[in-house]
C-alpha cells in the first residue's frame, strides 16, 4: 500500500510515519513544510520504504506530481498552537483551509481512494459537562479551532459534492515523545529539566482529556482501514485532569514542588473544558485505548531527560507573561 501523510515530520504525523514503517508493507510518503515545529530528525532518514518531500500542501502543482499512485492520503499538515492563532490567524487559515481545500482537490484529480482528515476537539469549543458528540454544532472559540473547523467543513463538502473518499478523526489533547517544547506537557517538562519555572494560566481549572500520541495513531489506522466515507470518529481514552492537576504531576514526577509554579494572565477566550464521546469508534471500528497516563506520562518525562539532544536547540526563553499551550 502506498500512503501519502501531509506534516509527516512533526509531532503526530512522524509517530503515524514511524508505525507504519515499523509494521513493514507500505511504502511512504512524507510532504512536510518544515516550518518551526517540522522536524526531519523525527524520521528514519534510511528506511527504503519512506520517501521524504520538503513542500506545501497550498502548491497544488507540488501535489498533481506527487499524489498519483498513492492508495491513501492521511492529513497531518496544519497550524496548531492557539496562542500564536491569537497573535496572528492569517497563516492558520492559509494551512487548515485553504490547504486542506487545495489538498482535497488533488486527492480527487488523482483518484485517491482513502482520506483522513486528522482534527481536534477544540471544534467543538468549550464543554461545561458531558462530552461531544461527533453530530454536535462546532463552535470554535480560537482563531485556531475555527481554522480546523473549515477543514473539516470542507472535507465534508467533498465528500457530500464529489464523493471523495474522506473520514474526519477529531482527537482529545495528544503527549509522547518528539512534541515540540511550545505545548503544555514538554514545556514543562524541559523548563524543569533546566531549572525554570513552569507557566500556568490563570487558577489552572482548566480541563482537558490526555490521550497518548500511540493510542491516537492506532485510532487513525483504524480509521483509514475501515472507517466509513463521510463519517466522523471522536477519539479519546485518556483521565479528565485540570492543568493545575496536570501540573502537579508533572512537578512530582520530575522531583519538584509548587514553588516552581509561575501562575500567569490567562488566555483570551480560554475554553473551560474539552471532552469528547468515543464510543462510536470503540464500538464501529473496535478501537481501544492502551496507554495508562500514569506509566505514559512517567515514560515521557524519561525520555525528554535522555534526548536534550532533541529538544535543547528547538527551547526558546519563555515569557513570564504568557502561559504554556495548555488547549490543544
Amino acid at each position: 500500500m502506498k500512503i501519502f501523510v501531509t506534516g509527516g515530520a512533526g509531532f503526530i504525523g512522524s509517530h503515524f510515519v514511524r508505525r507504519l514503517l515499523a509494521a513493514g508493507g507500505s511504502e511512504v510518503t512524507v510532504l512536510d513544510k518544515l516550518t518551526y515545529a517540522g522536524n526531519r530528525a523525527n524520521l528514519p532518514k534510511e528506511d527504503p520504504q519512506l520517501r521524504f518531500v520538503r513542500g506545501d500542501i497550498n502548491d497544488g502543482a507540488l501535489l498533481a506530481e506527487l499524489l498519483p499512485g498513492h492508495d491513501a492520503v492521511v492529513h497531518f499538515a496544519a497550524e496548531s498552537h492557539v496562542d500564536r492563532s491569537l497573535s496572528g490567524a492569517s497563516d492558520f487559515v492559509l494551512t487548515n483551509v485553504l490547504g486542506s481545500q487545495v489538498l482535497f482537490d488533488a486527492c480527487l484529480k488523482a483518484r485517491v481512494e482513502r482520506v483522513v482528515h486528522v482534527s481536534t476537539d477544540e471544534v467543538y469549543g468549550s464543554v461545561p459537562e458531558g462530552s461531544s458528540l461527533e453530530g454536535d454544532p462546532l463552535l470554535p472559540n480560537s482563531p485556531y479551532a475555527a481554522s480546523k473547523a473549515g477543514g473539516d467543513l470542507l472535507a465534508r463538502s467533498y465528500f457530500q459534492s464529489h464523493r471523495l473518499p474522506v473520514v474526519i478523526t477529531r482527537c482529545s489533547n495528544n503527549y509522547g515523545p518528539y512534541q515540540y517544547p511550545e505545548k503544555v506537557i514538554p514545556l514543562f517538562i524541559t523548563n524543569l529539566l533546566t531549572g525554570k519555572q513552569v507557566p500556568v494560566y490563570g487558577d489552572g481549572r482548566n480541563v482537558r482529556h490526555w490521550l497518548h500520541v500511540d493510542d491516537h495513531c492506532r485510532a487513525i489506522e483504524l480509521a483509514l482501514e475501515k472507517g466509513t466515507p463521510g463519517e466522523i470518529y471522536n477519539i479519546a481514552g485518556g483521565p479528565e485532569l485540570s492543568n493545575l492537576d496536570l501540573t502537579m504531576r508533572i512537578l512530582e514526577l520530575c522531583g519538584a514542588d509548587e514553588r516552581r509554579i509561575q501562575y500567569v494572565t490567562d488566555r483570551k477566550g480560554h475554553d473551560l473544558r474539552y471532552s469528547v464521546d468515543y464510543s462510536r469508534i470503540t464500538e464501529e471500528l473496535g478501537y481501544q485505548p492502551q496507554k495508562s497516563f500514569d506509566e505514559g506520562l512517567a515514560e515521557v518525562i524519561d525520555w525528554y531527560r535522555d534526548n536534550q539532544w532533541w529538544w535543547a536547540p528547538q527551547t526558546q526563553p519563555v515569557d513570564p507573561a504568557a502561559g504554556a499551550e495548555q488547549a490543544g
